[in-house]
């Protein structure tokens, strides 16, 4: 049984999150706008492959833009988030 939608309302970015956005290639932003207002209905939409993270970013959580790029993100509440970083595996150092 699927997991019920788990929409969020408000979404905030840091300075560092919105340099790594503006620095990607434009397909690639397009695609993070996209997957964004899919996040916004329902963060666990099973095309994002939302997940939890361990080691030593316990507390964050990563969602898929490809295979390749992920955005890095914590909930502020079960409503609310911040990005904290956007780009390639590299953004999990």
């Amino acid at each position: 049984m699927a997991a019920a939608p788990r929409p969020i309302r408000e979404v905030r970015f840091t300075s560092h999150f919105a340099r790594a956005s503006a620095r990607l290639p434009l397909d690639l932003r397009r695609s993070a706008e996209e997957r964004l207002g899919w996040f916004k209905r329902n963060a666990f939409d099973p095309r994002l492959r939302t997940h939890k993270l361990h080691g030593s970013l316990e507390g964050y959580w990563s969602f898929s833009l490809t295979r390749r790029h992920r955005v890095l993100f914590r909930f502020l509440r079960s409503d609310a988030a911040l990005l904290f970083d956007v780009g390639d595996h590299r953004v999990y150092r």
